[in-house]
């Protein structure tokens, strides 16, 4: 029997491109009815799309194959931003009150409009997290009817590099993939792997991945820092390679041989770990070569925890991702940041019904796209009798507007007596958590801007033009009147 109410989302990763669908059910859980990965290794690097001919076949693949395992059409999926070119910064809006004022809501909002025009040289701001304000010298989240005489906002935004942001939108556009949303992923991790409590108490939450590492910091609910390390499990690999070994057999010592921290005083100076079939190598200078990128890349993470936070993390350190199976990871991040408490999350907090063995392995390697599953609240599914032929099908059979190509993709929806282009965009400044405009809807919001910019300048041109004229009637009015004056003033002195 197809499916008939679904959600679907995709993550693009370094080494594989994931898609899933499934079912939100009444009590919470979620059901896992498809699942389906592409190698990414050809087309993305550190979750960057560097290839959008060899992406826009992966993403076609995927949705292709989930189609297939669901029996259905599929309207539109849900996309997860991240990589390298991500990353955040930290920017304060400042109002001058003058004489103690009531903080109001209208000025609350023109804070955040000005920090969202913001201009970053080849960034885009996708999302803004409100940190908190100062009103005068005491610290508020919700500063609203608090008088003071300065009020201080400080803003968290998200960037992303402009150029990547719309190789990312363009692959799913030449895709013919409609976007229901695109969310921040490392946001959605967090949200599916962090507690309540670690949220709230402090926490850095390390997604460990094969290309790179996603540093997150938590402290009171907020999230404080964000930053993409070019470092991932793949660096550890490509130094066994060192050892003249390929790097596939590489990866095979790693996940067979490989710790994240060896005590001194285990180590065997007599024991050889066999390379291949002729040689060996010490296991000293195997533990040597793993160790040496394993402390780099805890350096690098424990450097994005500013000191102010660094002991306050009362929720201690959250491990995620493929690189959190390595073996004494947690051990090797407590003897190099002296934080005591490190949690490996090898699978997200919601419940999760599959039988499917990449979600059942619990590995950390699911736990991005199922955040992004769980984040998704509109049904997927479309009719099959919605399903036209594609305008550009070598056949030359058509396309409604609105509704989607052979392989049930939906192209992008005008409203009725639209045109084909219009684009309403959302406000940025209530959009779900988590959640990005689209490159369309901020290509949108800037044209709709111009467009506001040149009726005002044009409302202004009139008003001057109109000023001018009674200005000039004033001045034709008083010129015949002072005339009039000296006429009669003249008549009465010859009088």
């Amino acid at each position: 029997m197809p499916a008939k109410n679904f959600i679907v989302a995709i993550e693009l990763g370094s080494t594989k491109i994931k898609g899933i669908a499934g079912q939100k059910k009444s009590d919470g859980r979620i059901d896992v009815l498809a699942v389906v990965t592409e190698d990414a290794t050809q087309c993305i690097r550190k979750g960057v799309v560097y290839n959008i001919d060899k992406t826009v076949q992966c993403i076609t693949n995927i949705i292709q194959r989930l189609r297939t395992q669901l029996k259905s059409g599929i309207k539109h999926v849900y996309i997860g931003v991240g990589g390298q070119s991500i990353h955040s910064d930290l920017n304060t809006i400042t109002k001058e009150l003058g004489d103690e004022m009531p903080v109001t809501q209208q000025l609350i909002v023109d804070m955040m409009d000005q920090n969202r025009s913001m201009e970053y040289p080849e960034q885009e701001i996708l999302d803004v997290e409100v940190q908190e304000y100062r009103a005068d010298n005491l610290l508020q989240t919700e500063p609203v009817g608090i008088q003071c005489q300065r009020l201080d906002g400080n803003f968290l935004n998200i960037l992303q590099s402009k150029r990547h942001y719309q190789k990312l939108n363009t692959c799913f556009e030449i895709a013919g993939v409609k976007i229901a949303e695109l969310y921040l992923a490392p946001f959605a991790l967090a949200d599916a792997v962090l507690t309540p409590v670690e949220k709230r108490s402090g926490c850095v939450l390390v997604d460990l991945g094969a290309d790179t590492t996603t540093v997150m910091v938590f402290h009171k609910n907020i999230i404080r820092h964000l930053a993409v390390i070019p470092l991932g499990g793949n660096n550890i690999t490509k130094d066994i390679c060192s050892l003249q070994v390929e790097e596939s057999e590489a990866e095979k010592l790693k996940l067979h041989y490989a710790s994240a921290y060896t005590e001194p005083a285990d180590i065997d100076p007599t024991l050889k770990y066999d390379l291949d079939y002729e040689r060996k190598v010490e296991s000293s200078r195997f533990i040597d070569i793993v160790e040496a990128r394993v402390q780099e890349i805890i350096a690098n993470v424990w450097n994005q925890v500013s000191q102010e936070y660094q002991d306050k993390l009362l929720g201690g350190i959250v491990l995620t991702g493929g690189g959190s199976n390595l073996k004494n990871i947690d051990l090797a991040f407590t003897k190099q940041t002296g934080v005591e408490k490190v949690r490996i999350a090898k699978f997200v907090t919601y419940t999760i019904s599959s039988s499917n063995p990449s979600i059942t392995a619990h590995d950390g390697t699911m736990n991005t796209v199922l955040g992004l599953l769980a984040k998704g609240d509109q049904n997927c599914w479309m009719p099959e009798e919605q399903k036209p032929h594609n305008l550009f099908a070598e056949n030359g059979e058509s396309v409604a507007p609105g509704v989607a190509p052979a392989g049930g993709v939906l192209q992008p929806e005008v409203a009725p007596g639209a045109s084909q282009q219009t684009i309403v965009p959302r406000d940025p400044n209530t959009l779900p958590p988590g959640a990005v405009q689209s490159m369309a809807e901020i290509e949108a919001a800037k044209s709709l801007a111009a467009a506001k910019a040149e009726l005002e300048a044009e409302k202004q041109r009139l008003e001057e033009e109109e000023r001018k004229r009674q200005e000039a009637e004033e001045k034709k009015k008083s010129g015949f009147g002072s005339k009039v004056i000296k006429w009669l003033s003249s008549f009465t002195d010859e009088e």
